[in-house]
């Protein structure tokens, strides 16, 4: 499965900025205008309850993917669970080593340690839309779940379902980022895609006005690989590790 071009992996650009500073404005824009204000502060704040409602649901190792600045990888560690996050951004896996949480840059298509053993992957704040083919993603973290894995998504707060080309916007009408393709998902369309990819739907519940679903592979369509992971230095934690190879 080959890995689509990396949108938010420059030192400088949009979303670095706004994570640097730790709010926005910061908008996906569509090439007729259309704006989708993104949620910089709440990324960067404390994971509130609603994603505590999430990761409590997690088990075992659990792999976040497109894990930003780290919120829910750092309320994770507080948890006792142990938890790697990949993202593009230079930025995001800086801030989340900064706040002491375990971060890799990676994009989710490239090879990841651990793959066929993580217990439990999250793809929420919108990552559903990470590649632009909410089809093709599910299939990957297929690859990266263990047979009975679980997957934590969240939905799009409306019924939407669409495939867009957006680019990373200020506000300012200056500061754009280059163009990548992206995906919106509510929750119906959402678990369409999830049971036509062999999903199950655990359970769905909403919480401030956010919606989840906890998914989980009806069936194996990858082999659990044996032996040691390979690792990357600094960036898998020593629990982490236990957990894949046990």
């Amino acid at each position: 499965m080959s890995a689509p071009a990396l949108p938010w992996c420059a030192d400088k650009d949009p979303y670095a900025d706004a994570l640097r500073a730790g709010r926005g404005p910061l908008f996906l824009r569509r090439p007729d205008g259309w704006l989708l204000p993104l949620e910089v502060e709440r990324w960067c704040a404390r994971a509130d309850e609603a994603d505590m409602g999430v990761l409590r649901r997690c088990t075992g190792a659990v792999l976040d993917i497109g894990c930003g600045p780290g919120r829910l990888v750092t309320a994770l560690s507080g948890l006792g669970r142990p938890v790697l996050g990949v993202d593009t951004s230079p930025a995001a896996v800086s801030r989340t080593r900064q706040a002491g949480g375990a971060a890799l840059r990676r994009s989710v298509f490239e090879p990841l340690p651990g793959e066929g053993r993580w217990q439990s992957a999250l793809l929420l704040d919108g990552n559903i839309g990470i590649g632009g083919d909410p089809a093709c993603l599910l299939a990957r973290v297929r690859e990266l779940l263990s047979p009975n894995g679980l997957l934590l998504v969240e939905a799009a707060p409306t019924e939407v379902e669409e495939k867009m080309v957006v680019r990373l916007d200020d506000g300012t009408g200056g500061g754009r980022g280059p163009a990548f393709p992206w995906a919106r998902l509510g929750a119906a369309a959402l678990r369409e895609h999830a049971e036509a990819a062999n999903w199950g739907v655990v359970e769905q519940w909403r919480s401030s006005e956010r919606p989840f679903l906890c998914l989980s592979p009806l069936r194996a369509t990858t082999t659990v690989r044996t032996g040691s992971i390979r690792t990357v230095p600094g960036a898998l934690p020593t629990a982490v590790a236990a957990q894949l190879n046990r």
